[in-house]
């Protein structure tokens, strides 16, 4: 990694120290550049004709997807966000009433409504794992509930939005595998700042973003979908001439490819934009991004701790997400702190993590998030101002 020029080409890291990376990253400057450039061309020639000069840089966006999670250009779609392609792959399976889905007590906010709004429309249920007292995943309670309910889902949040925890998604994979379990993983928070893998993991769908680890504009994601989900002809609810051929009066043809998932009408610039990014990512190398953030979040906890704060992840495995509160549980006088010298960062709330912080006996707490183009002197720089 050549951070000197990470840093020259992260215009945005100059003037503060930007921890905030699991909300909405830094863009390199060849992604604006991207998609600036494309801009003017539609300002010049319309959306079509650019969209036509583009073609094949449009196509480099699944090749770029596919090398960063280990898969083929095939089974990866564009979508706006994370949300968006999990909503669609939630919608490609006919739920039931009494179908149970099996998910997490960490699982992400948006895809906890999706279950309960399955649970109140269709009479889905859902049924969560146990946390070891570790908080890692207990993956014998994850058999048991298969064997149990024999579920038509289960869906894993790699990274919570909350925590620096990371889920084992490739034990709990190996357990789907066997049982023959439809398996849909969110790795928002991951992909970008870890090694994502996805033969490895096993699931059948695998949801992310472009605006937080992966550097990339907001309004992208991708979903990945394996090719036994495409074999047996799922498909999202609505569909649209991007997803199908229209066959005959009253029939459609479905893609063949992960494509099936998208929609006719979507951003150019974006698309050309999010490629871009996860270019520059795969040009540096996942494993030495998160071999570089692993360090800078365990540099940052430990100082964290040694100023007698509060941190609050948990697990054996921790990543680039660090959250932290004073003793007393309160957070004040670090906002205020870290506002004034100009650190960017987020403020997790219980309403969005309603079981962990429940369990935290949390209201709030602060949640920093170093990635690569930040340097070892800014993470002294946060533990310095925060002592006492």
């Amino acid at each position: 990694m050549d951070i000197d020029k990470i840093r020259r080409d992260t215009v945005g890291c100059r003037d503060k120290i930007f921890l905030n990376s699991a909300g909405g990253s830094l863009m390199p400057e060849p992604v604006v550049t991207t998609m600036t450039s494309y801009i003017l061309l539609e300002q010049q020639h319309g959306g079509y004709e650019a969209a036509d000069r583009n073609s094949e840089q449009c196509s480099r966006f699944y090749a770029e997807a596919a090398q960063l999670i280990n898969t083929q250009p095939d089974n990866i779609a564009f979508t706006v966000s994370s949300t968006d392609a999990y909503a669609k792959a939630l919608s490609s399976i006919q739920f039931e009433s009494g179908d149970v889905i099996i998910t997490t007590n960490d699982d992400y906010i948006s895809n906890q409504i999706a279950f309960f709004s399955l649970q109140k429309k269709l009479g889905v249920k859902i049924v969560r794992i146990k946390n070891l007292p570790d908080h890692e995943l207990d993956l014998e309670d994850v058999e048991n509930l298969i064997k149990k309910h024999n579920p038509k889902l289960v869906a894993v949040t790699h990274i919570p939005t909350n925590s620096g925890l990371i889920q084992n998604v490739e034990g709990v994979g190996k357990i789907c595998r066997q049982y023959d379990i439809l398996y849909l993983v969110d790795a928002c928070q991951s992909v970008g700042q870890l090694t994502v893998d996805v033969e490895k993991i096993g699931c059948d769908f695998l949801t992310a973003t472009g605006r937080k680890f992966m550097r990339g504009p907001r309004g992208t994601g991708f979903l990945y979908v394996s090719d036994r989900v495409l074999e047996r002809n799922m498909a999202p609810v609505f569909l649209d001439m991007a997803g199908a051929e229209w066959t005959a009066f009253n029939d459609y043809k479905l893609l063949k490819t992960a494509k099936r998932f998208e929609h006719w009408e979507t951003s150019i610039s974006s698309l050309l934009g999010f490629a871009e990014a996860l270019k520059y990512a795969n040009g540096i190398g996942l494993q030495n991004i998160e071999n570089y953030n692993r360090n800078l979040a365990e540099k940052l906890r430990t100082g964290l701790q040694n100023n007698g704060l509060r941190v609050l992840d948990q697990g054996r495995n921790l990543c680039s997400i660090v959250t932290c509160c004073a003793q007393d549980s309160s957070i004040d006088n670090i906002y205020k702190i870290l506002k004034e010298n100009n650190v960017y960062f987020s403020v997790s709330n219980k309403s969005n993590a309603l079981i962990d912080f429940t369990l935290k006996n949390l209201d709030r707490a602060i949640r920093l998030s170093p990635h690569y183009f930040n340097t070892s002197g800014e993470i002294e720089e946060v533990i310095k101002m925060l002592e006492g």
